[in-house]
Order: structure tokens, then sequence, then C-alpha cells
């Protein structure tokens, strides 16, 4: 079996910080379509099902790029939020400018030594992840191909009361639920919202998407409602877009971090995945 082989890239981040990330591909990697990863919210590159995704799409033929947005809090260890501060001050725009820098990086062949540049490119994404690569996508003709899973419609995330509360302590506590650290999130992210305009509409640039986009979303989502995967899919161009909904699926598909292994609902996100990139891609 070929060996997959990662190199550890470092660009600048949104936030002034560094943006770290990896290259997956099998061989030089020279004449392979690439693949960018973007993980979700209190996520990171290296979280559950990520590396094995990143893995088994570099081995169906294609460069996988993941990457920790600025904004994760994830330090160079990339497996703790060892840096509060720049968590607590991200933003959809960060998100967005750390994606199209690896992007711009991409198309120039700047990202890590040996690698082509690429006029085009696939994107993957997962939750808040999900709906970040659909901004790119829908501003981005260079984007060929989109797969979201249990993708948000909408950056308004947040009841009156929260934002009542948000916006007089200043700060929302964030709980990260694997090791119970509770993690700043300041109202940077609210103020970005609010002021955003269209250019944070991810229901809009879903129109303007021209790849080939496959949206898949668990029917028993318990932290993004199924109906935002309609949403989606309605103002998607039905002739290039198709929608999976996984009967039994969670959020993750039931998916753990530490990984703790495969589930029928994983499994079959994921079969369904590798082939439409594959299809769209290579």
């Amino acid at each position: 079996m070929s060996t997959v082989k990662t190199t550890s890239f470092e660009l600048k981040g949104a936030d002034g910080g560094p943006l770290r990330g990896e290259v997956r591909t099998v061989g030089t990697g020279e004449a392979r379509p690439a693949v960018i990863v973007c993980h979700g919210f209190k996520g990171f590159k290296d979280w559950g099902f990520f590396p094995k995704l990143a893995e088994r799409v570099a081995r169906a033929g294609m460069t996988t790029i993941t990457f920790n947005f600025s904004g994760s809090g994830i330090g160079p260890d990339g497996d703790t939020f060892s840096e509060p501060e720049r968590f607590g001050h991200s933003t959809f725009s960060g998100d967005l400018g750390d994606l199209e820098a690896i992007a711009a990086a991409l198309a120039d062949g700047s990202l890590v030594p040996g690698l082509r540049a690429v006029d085009s490119y696939g994107l993957f994404g997962h939750s808040r992840g999900a709906g970040i690569a659909t901004l790119h996508a829908g501003k981005n003709t260079s984007v060929h191909c989109l797969v979201t899973w249990s993708g948000i419609a909408t950056v308004n995330r947040w009841d009156a009361e929260t934002v009542g509360l948000w916006r007089a302590e200043g700060k929302l506590n964030i709980v990260n639920t694997r090791t119970g650290e509770v993690l700043p999130l300041y109202t940077d992210a609210l103020d970005d919202v609010e002021r955003s305009g269209e250019s944070l509409n991810i229901s809009k640039a879903a129109e303007n998407v021209r790849g080939r986009w496959l949206i898949v979303h668990g029917a028993d989502d318990e932290s993004v409602p199924l109906d935002e995967a309609r949403v989606l899919f309605d103002a998607a161009c039905k002739t290039t877009t198709e929608i999976d909904i996984v009967p039994g699926g969670t959020h993750t598909f039931g998916a753990q971090h530490p990984w703790a292994g495969y589930t029928a609902e994983l499994d079959a996100a994921f079969d369904r995945t590798i082939a439409w990139l594959s299809q769209h891609l290579l």
C-alpha cells in the first residue's frame, strides 16, 4: 500500500498569528488535484475523524490540506486549547480570511515545497467549517467541488437573551466538553456578524456555488437542525447539487475524540464523500 506523506506548513493567520496545517499526499503530489478541509467550531484538524478523512482522500489520489483556523485556540501541540485568547477573538470573517490564505498559497505553489500550483480545487467542511467553505465557494469559481457535512445555513446562532448577556458581560463562556475547561468568546464574533451584511450570508452564497456540491447531514443531528441542510439545498443549483440525509446520523455521525472507531453512519458519510470527490476532481 502506498505511503501517505505528511508535510507541515505555517502561514500568517487572519489574526496575525500562526496558521498551522498539514499537506497529505501519496508520492510527490505534483499531478494531483487538491482538497482543502475545514473543521468546525471547537474542532481542529486532528479532531476525531479528520485525520482519517484526510488520509482516505490522499489514498484516493488527491492532495489533502488540513489546518487549524487561527481562531481555533489550538496551540502548537495540535490537541489542546493553549491559545484561549485567539479563540476568544475568533470571527467568521477571520475564518474566511484563513481559508482564503490557504487557497492563495495553493494557487501560487507556495504552500509546501514540491507541491504544484493549482488553478482549481475541492473543499470539505464540517459544521461551522462547512458554512465557511460555502461562503468561499460562493465567490470563488476556482472551487470545482464542494462537500459539506452538518453545515450551518446562517451565522446568526444566538437568541436575544444570549446576546443580551453576552453584551452585558463582554464575553460568552464556551465549555470544552472533552476537558471541562471554559473558553472565553468575546464580542468580536457578535460584532462581526452584526456588521457583516451580505458577506456572511451563507444561504445567499449557496445560490452562487458553481462547483459540484454534496450536502451531507445526519437525520438526528443534535447541533445543527436538519432544516438548515434543506435551506442550503433549496438555495443551491439543483443540476450540480445533491443532498444525502444519513439515517441515524448525529452531528459527527458518531465520531468521537479521541478517535474511537467508525460507526455505520460515519462509514456511509465517508464512502459518499470519497466517491463524490473522486468523481468530480480526478
